[in-house]
């Protein structure tokens, strides 16, 4: 089919795992991942297979004694080749037509769609993900490239402009240069894939340094790429560490973007770094960048509260709390704070916790020993800043399990109520009037995601004028953003507020030129 011709988007289905056939094909595509497992894999740059000797063990966080496989780490020096041929090779990828480019994301699509199971079972065991949200993850790395493709169309025409008297003028859209794009750990796929085909089918090409903790998903994507028909030097994977690796990718005079999803720390680093002219340098640099969130759901005395309870339940312990878009505070009307914590504690309680390839249960690990150690360290300070009302210790098997924590009475002064964890934990604090709710949920130096429970109707007005976040959900879990639907992207230190999903984000790897003719 050709790009021009393609349908109408629409979301990828997810695959009912309740359906006997669906369920055997995540088992049979387990059991085939579980052969290829500890394999070695090597960075690709200047359209070649490249290692330094030196590698990276990425485990299981179900079971860390199990290998996934070796990654070669990239050096600074590689990484700097890595650039340099990108940009080499940049002029030729940028006047590919834009019809090939899109023909190349949509086939991606397609090979996805394909394999999906397989893609889940990488993210089950190399991520941690139940099948559920595994699903979620590959669905959405789907719709990414579909996404994408589409709107590229839309931006290689344009409306038209004004036309003055005797001129012909255009406005044209053209790709940037050579993007370093650094996707976080929790989306290993679909944040992955947005960010990378986002800048690929603009007509970029792009350095990808993926997390040290899931790159054997990275390297199964790119190959996608490649089988999709991408030319081998428009993207280059480089593994390797982001304090040194990361650095030299982003302070390089030819690289003319970064697209990053991670910490605020981090992120703010890059953008610092960006910031700084560079010998050589001819541009400023453009961040895209995600930092995450402290994200609220308000609950109000007028609500379903039972189906606010499941709300906060399943967007604090959705993939183990490791979600910018998590609610990590539970701002709740005072009037019915306390059968809300009973709700909560009774909906928590039932949650099954154990190895992530096991559908039985509904959470799995952290995703490592270090990030397991400073979510106990929270939880910790959170039980002298509040009351513990489930949870707080670590939870049976080997691998890095925690038990979904609640802290209650929490005020806004607390670590618990101000600082990211990015763990299973939710700070609950008692608000007396939905004045005081709004006030405290705006209590943040973040602006991410937010979600408001109640049936008033001159509330939700309220919510949706004076509640400070990027995506705002009313009457609905504040996690789950679709592609074309919700648009994703915070404000204040949750990042630029680029929208990824979005009708307007390409817009961060084009930049327009005005063209005016004079004509006779």
């Amino acid at each position: 089919m050709s790009a021009l011709q393609l349908s109408a988007y629409a979301n990828e289905a997810y695959a009912d795992f309740t359906q006997p056939a669906n369920r055997r094909a995540q088992e049979e595509a387990l059991q085939t991942v579980r052969v290829q497992l500890g394999r070695t894999y090597n960075n690709h740059i200047a359209g070649r297979a490249s290692s330094t000797g030196q590698w990276l063990d990425s485990v299981n966080p179900s079971k860390p004694s199990e290998l996934i496989g070796r990654h070669a780490k990239c050096s600074v020096d590689q990484a700097i080749q890595a650039v340099d041929d990108a940009f080499a090779f940049f002029p030729e990828w940028s006047r590919t037509s834009v019809e090939r480019r899109v023909e190349i994301i949509v086939e991606a699509a397609a090979i996805l769609r394909r394999r999906k199971f397989e893609f889940n079972a990488w993210l089950i065991l190399e991520s941690g993900k139940s099948w559920v949200e595994a699903e979620a993850d590959t669905c959405e790395a789907i719709d990414f490239c579909e996404y994408y493709a589409r709107q590229m169309l839309r931006w290689a025409k344009p409306d038209p402009i004004v036309q003055m008297p005797g001129e012909r003028n255009d406005l044209v859209y053209l790709p940037l240069g050579v993007g370093v794009v650094i996707p976080p750990w929790n989306f290993p796929l679909a944040i992955l894939a947005g960010t990378t085909v986002a800048a690929l089918v603009c007509g970029n090409t792009v350095v990808l340094k993926p997390s040290s903790e899931t790159p054997v998903i990275a390297a199964k994507f790119v190959e996608v790429l490649r089988e999709a028909g991408l030319p081998d030097r428009a993207l280059a994977l480089c593994v390797g560490s982001g304090g040194e690796v990361g650095d030299a990718l982003v302070s390089h005079p030819k690289t003319r973007f970064i697209s990053f999803t991670g910490s605020r720390e981090v992120g703010l680093h890059i953008n610092e770094l960006a910031a700084k002219p560079a010998k050589g340098c001819i541009w400023i640099r453009r961040v895209v960048a995600e930092m995450g969130g402290k994200d609220a759901i308000l609950v109000d005395d007028d609500c379903d509260l039972e189906a606010a309870a499941t709300g906060v339940v399943q967007a604090a312990f959705g993939y183990q709390g490791q979600k910018c878009s998590a609610c990590s505070r539970a701002i709740v009307h005072e009037n019915v704070y306390d059968r809300f914590l009973e709700l909560v504690k009774e909906k928590t309680e039932r949650l099954s916790i154990g190895a992530a390839e096991d559908p039985s249960n509904a959470m799995g690990p952290v995703i490592s020993a270090k990030a397991r150690k400073t979510i106990e360290s929270y939880i910790e300070a959170g039980k002298t800043e509040g009351r513990l009302i489930t949870g707080g210790a670590p939870a049976p098997g080997d691998g890095y399990f925690l038990n979904p924590t609640i802290i209650a009475d929490v005020d806004r002064s607390a670590r618990i109520f101000q600082e990211e964890i990015f763990g299973p934990v939710l700070a609950v604090t008692k608000a007396s009037s939905f004045d005081h709710a709004i006030e405290l949920v705006n209590d943040s130096d973040y602006g991410l995601t937010g979600a408001v429970y109640t049936n008033d109707a001159a509330k939700l007005e309220r919510a949706r004028r004076e509640f400070h976040v990027g995506n705002l959900y009313l009457n609905r879990k504040c996690t789950g953003a679709m592609v074309g639907a919700h648009p994703f992207g915070g404000f204040n230190m949750s990042g630029t507020d680029s929208k990824a999903g979005g009708p307007d984000y390409l817009l961060q790897f084009l930049q327009a030129k005005s063209i005016a003719e004079k004509v006779r």
